[in-house]
């Protein structure tokens, strides 16, 4: 069965519509728009997909420019990260971490997704439980970080590369 409405924690977000189901094993999954296929929808899935759709219809990012859940190696171990946004050239310059509403973003979020950037080296990281999101630019030659007030449209961020 397919439904179009779901109840799940209200977000710091838009309300959405998504198509949602039950799998033959009795898993709930939501329909990723960008990966084209159905995703066991566990509270993160629920904050990846809300903000991405934000990004998507909010801030103008294309959803083409999007890659979702790819492996990186990080000193030596294989990771995967959240989301990544490319430029118009191909190139990644804004990483992505989601947790769930009930994960507090704290330091050690923030250190989570700056080991992830050490390989990427993108200049622009965002950080989202759904409830608070944080923005920032990060100066890879210097290292400082500048955290900014709100999340940029896409035709912003690349005015400034």
């Amino acid at each position: 069965m397919v439904s179009y409405n779901l109840k799940m924690v209200k977000l710091n977000l838009p309300e959405y519509q998504f198509i949602t189901r039950v799998s033959s094993v009795g898993k709930r999954e939501i329909f990723d728009e960008i990966r084209r296929k159905y995703i066991v929808l566990t509270p993160e899935e629920w904050v990846r997909q809300n903000f991405l759709r934000y990004l998507k219809e909010e801030k103008g990012y294309p959803s083409m420019l999007m890659a979702i859940e790819k492996g990186i190696t990080v000193v030596g171990m294989k990771k995967r990260f959240d989301a990544v946004v490319y430029d118009r050239q191909g190139m990644p310059f804004v990483l992505i971490e989601f947790k769930s509403a009930e994960i507090k973003i704290d330091q050690k979020v923030m250190e989570q997704i700056s080991r992830y950037n050490l390989s990427l080296k993108v200049p622009y990281l965002i950080v989202s439980n759904g409830l608070t999101h944080y923005c920032c630019f990060i100066n890879n030659s210097t290292a400082e970080i500048l955290f900014l007030k709100e999340i940029p449209k896409f035709e912003d961020f690349t005015l400034h590369r």
